[in-house]
């Protein structure tokens, strides 16, 4: 059965996106059944070109991409989602809608690279540096037996993939 993780971030347009990307590619690299989905609490309509870039300079293809709701999460025939990521604080902060099948929640938060100085190489070297540090997250989320884990032991799991 295929784990679910939906990756939130306020305006899905950045790091939520770059998660996104980042967890589908390994995924089907590997071999693993998950599916990856971002969406924001505000979403900003649009998804941040820097993110497409860093995307597709890894080889990751980034058609279809769109900025959207968490709204469409919580509805039904949603897909039911295992684990519900926060990679901004303040996406961390709110006060989520109730996701179907009680996933398991972790807030994973980066710096927003859409705030870095340097013009836009500075923006580049920024959006590639978050889009390294978190495929290295979505790596070691991939290599977790999510098929043998029940919530207790995939929530510990996920929060020590935080300290590490």
């Amino acid at each position: 059965m295929t784990t679910n993780v939906l990756i939130l971030c306020t305006h899905n347009s950045a790091r939520s996106v770059l998660s996104e990307g980042m967890l589908n590619h390994w995924a089907q690299r590997l071999g693993k059944d998950v599916r990856a989905f971002s969406a924001g609490s505000a979403p900003s309509g649009r998804i941040n070109p820097f993110a497409l870039e860093a995307l597709t300079n890894a080889g990751i293809e980034t058609e279809g991409y769109r900025s959207k709701s968490w709204d469409e999460f919580s509805q039904d025939g949603a897909p039911k989602m295992r684990i519900v990521i926060t990679v901004c604080d303040s996406a961390a902060a709110e006060e989520c809608p109730f996701w179907p099948g009680s996933p398991v929640k972790v807030h994973w938060g980066y710096a927003d690279p859409s705030n870095a100085q340097g013009g836009d190489d500075g923006k580049r070297q920024a959006f590639e540096l978050t889009r390294q540090a978190i495929g290295y997250r979505m790596l070691q989320l991939l290599l977790l037996p999510l098929d043998r884990l029940d919530n207790a032991e995939l929530q510990q799991a996920l929060d020590g993939i935080l300290k590490s």
